[in-house]
């Protein structure tokens, strides 16, 4: 199966260059001039597999878009900066890239950084999880629940993802923190308990599945 790539970046001649280059890998592109248009292509494909973007970018500048979208999706986001910005390298490795390269940059270079990514997110082979009633797709970051689809945020999917790949285990707040907020989190542990109010308010009548282990943390299990 092919895989998507959104390519963001103002400059033609580099956009267009690095096109071929991944299209001769047997990627799909889907090319961006802009921020805003990588924005709207982004969330109108929803099999787009990695994202290559650009900080300096007309309209919405990379790290605004990189933002936008960890807000919705875990999906690897590989950023193209300037040489010698540790500054903002460092800015967007703490929102979320999952790599960046420094311009100028060998081809090979980045197509094997870009091959990299996905081998470590496994998307060539990610599979639904379906329990009861409810439906959890990672790689398009859909879930439907009795066929309909449901609408979270990125840290209620990620919070369903975890709880849904260790079912019928009880998983504490502090591995719930670590595990989706991240070790150097310094925010109110209960933080979680609201998280979880709210993934169980949008699950509906699937929310039943997330059981409370007082005085632990929460666990997932298929309610008959």
């Amino acid at each position: 199966m092919a895989i998507h790539i959104l390519l963001a970046d103002d400059d033609d001649l580099l956009r267009n260059l690095l096109k071929e280059v991944l299209e001769e890998e047997n990627f799909i592109v889907h090319e961006a001039q802009d921020g805003e248009q990588a924005l709207d292509i982004f969330f109108a494909n929803t099999n787009i597999a990695l994202v290559i973007l650009d900080i300096m970018m007309p309209k919405i500048d990379g790290i605004a878009v990189l933002e936008e979208i960890r807000e919705r999706t875990d999906i690897p986001v590989l950023m193209l900066t300037a040489l010698g910005d540790s500054v903002n390298e460092l800015k967007c490795l703490r929102m979320g890239a999952s790599d960046f390269v420094s311009k100028p940059f060998h081809y090979d270079i980045l197509i094997e950084r870009v091959k990299n990514i996905l081998k470590l997110t496994k998307v060539h082979s990610v599979d639904g999880v379906k329990v009861g009633i409810l439906e959890m797709n990672p790689a398009t970051h859909k879930v439907y629940v009795s066929g309909k689809e449901v609408l979270l945020n990125n840290k209620e999917f990620q919070l369903l993802e975890f709880l849904m790949t260790n079912q019928s285990i009880v998983l504490t707040r502090e591995k719930i923190l670590d595990r989706i907020w991240g070790y150097d989190y310094e925010g109110d542990i209960r933080t979680i308990d609201t998280h979880v109010k709210m993934l169980r308010a949008n699950l509906g009548e699937a929310g039943v599945y997330i059981k409370t282990i007082r005085g632990v943390g929460y666990s997932f299990e298929e309610t008959v």
